[in-house]
């Protein structure tokens, strides 16, 4: 076991596992790269929640370190536009004799285990009800949605966490329309440089949803990579679709650059110290067009004006989530709108991965390649 892991293990208190089998599975609502969600019910009380099936990519390794680093950091964060873990549950198989309470997880338990997180349930996540068009948001529900994503993000940002992985299938919300960040297994902690810049890995955030500093390959970043996450999710809830749908690094940023203007050091100052700016290939002579290209799906000059504050490509003058959340966006009329009775029109829950439409690869939503001409024209249609 690594240093760095086995100071993980130290660090972190395990609760007591219980066996998962006293939840019993009722539908499959999301997988990924980290493995499976479930819908589940608690047998004996009857309460529903999401189970997260950890993947043991290498079980001699012991218990993955980015599930150790996700747990560690929802034990530190506790706020309603969080998640909330409940417990950690796991397979196992009958208790020795005498062995009245669930055994104390381990590092080395893996072998013999599948484990789960288990999360208080949220009906929907952003990508699924985006995907439903039955789902209407009114201006005040949009300032809702966003007023609670800014403030969950606000919250992680004041503890020193960073989500890294911000995009509408990691929003949840509940019937309740209550909006939880989610899927903390990219998330980390920051810190002011001292002494010379932090290393941190730029592979990090789904490609449509990445700020373009992390692909320059800055290593030396902080909150405003999920401040632009906020950014691409704030222009979502009118365009219900992902914005910059890029199928390589090289073509995500050619689509930021048609959408955000040219990047240069002439309004980003210090790109030139980026280990890929002259490596990538760069689109030269555009404009910034943020506003011209989303006044057709966003009709208020307010949100127009957010956007362009968020969507800021120099990240030292993109928008905070104190500056965001103090934005007149929120503090006129409409005013932020309770949620609830929109939702309680839609009894089913909707996740992205039950809606084909917003599923990789999906046969109505194909992956876009890049071309050898890009003309704006073009962009516009397939990017809107």
């Amino acid at each position: 076991m690594s240093t760095n892991k086995a100071a993980y293990h130290d660090d972190l208190e395990f609760t007591f596992c219980d066996d998962v089998i006293k939840y019993e599975r009722l539908a499959k609502i999301g997988q990924g790269t980290f493995g499976e969600v479930f819908k589940a019910r608690d047998r004996r009380t009857g309460k529903v929640v999401a189970l997260k099936k950890i993947l043991m990519e290498n079980e001699k390794e012991g218990f993955p370190i980015t599930a150790l680093r996700e747990i560690r950091i929802l034990k530190l964060l506790r706020h309603e536009n969080v998640v909330n873990l409940l417990e950690i549950a796991r397979t196992k198989g009958p208790p020795p004799p005498g062995l009245q309470k669930p055994a104390k997880a381990t590092p080395h338990m893996s072998s013999l285990s599948t484990f789960f997180l288990v999360f208080e349930f949220c009906e929907h996540d952003l990508a699924g009800l985006l995907s439903n068009v039955n789902v209407k948001f009114n201006l005040g529900e949009i300032k809702k949605v966003m007023q609670q994503l800014l403030n969950g993000l606000y919250y992680i940002h004041s503890n020193k966490i960073l989500h890294r992985d911000l995009k509408a299938s990691n929003v949840l919300i509940t019937k309740n329309g209550i909006l939880k960040l989610a899927d903390f297994g990219l998330a980390r902690a920051f810190s002011t440089s001292r002494g010379g810049p932090n290393r941190y890995t730029n592979r990090v955030v789904t490609l449509w949803y990445r700020p373009p500093e992390l692909l320059l390959g800055e290593r030396n970043y902080g909150p405003p990579v999920d401040m632009w996450g906020a950014g691409c999710i704030m222009a979502e809830m009118w365009t219900r679709t992902p914005i910059l749908q890029g199928s390589t690094e090289q073509h995500q940023l050619a689509l930021i650059t048609k959408l955000c203007g040219s990047i240069t050091p002439e309004i980003w100052p210090s790109v030139e110290n980026y280990d890929l700016f002259n490596k990538m290939e760069l689109v030269k002579g555009q404009q910034r067009r943020v506003c011209e290209r989303l006044k057709h799906y966003v009709r208020d000059s307010l949100a127009l004006d957010l956007l362009d504050k968020l969507l800021t490509l120099d990240p030292s003058k993109r928008t905070d989530s104190s500056s965001a959340l103090d934005h007149d966006f929120f503090w006129t009329d409409p005013m932020p709108g309770d949620l609830s009775k929109m939702l309680s029109q839609h009894t089913q829950s909707m996740f992205e991965y039950l809606a084909p439409a917003r599923r990789p690869g999906a046969s109505n939503r194909p992956v876009i390649q890049p071309r050898q001409q890009d003309n704006v024209s073009s962009y516009q249609e397939r990017v809107y």
